[in-house]
């Protein structure tokens, strides 16, 4: 299943482990994200580590894991999808997660209802995904 991935899930599977971080690395998931999702990792860090039982160190370790298990585009490769992605994005910040996601014909893994507002992108919750997969919570 081909899934654009938002900072939402990322930041749940950091914060613990738990079943969204497993799904981060089911096989099943064919994971894409816009290349500013890190940047907001970078942004965000000292919050998350306040969050999280990780040490800094093994932070840096799992992002370095989910950049490698994700592929990561540059704006420039789905640029000519910004427009739409802005259209219709209930949140001009996750306006790139709407433009990749066109741009692949992919799916968006969110647990954020408001993005289900659109009819042009299925969003697909972790809920959601647990049950297409028939995994057992």
């Amino acid at each position: 299943m081909d899934l654009v991935v938002d900072a939402n899930i990322l930041f749940a599977g950091l914060i613990k482990d738990n079943l969204t971080a497993e799904l981060l690395f089911c096989e099943r998931l064919h994971l894409y994200a816009p290349e500013y999702l890190f940047d907001e990792f970078e942004k965000y860090e000292d919050l998350i580590l306040k969050k999280t039982s990780r040490s800094k160190d093994k932070f840096h370790g799992v992002i370095s894991l989910l950049r490698n298990r994700m592929e990561i585009y540059p704006i420039e490769d789905f640029k000519e999808y910004l427009t739409e992605g802005e259209k219709i994005s209930p949140d001009i910040n996750d306006s790139q997660y709407f433009a990749l996601a066109l741009y692949l014909g992919a799916s968006l893994w969110s647990n954020d209802k408001a993005l289900k507002e659109q009819g042009k992108i299925k969003v697909i919750s972790t809920g959601e995904l647990i049950h297409l997969l028939n995994i057992e919570k």
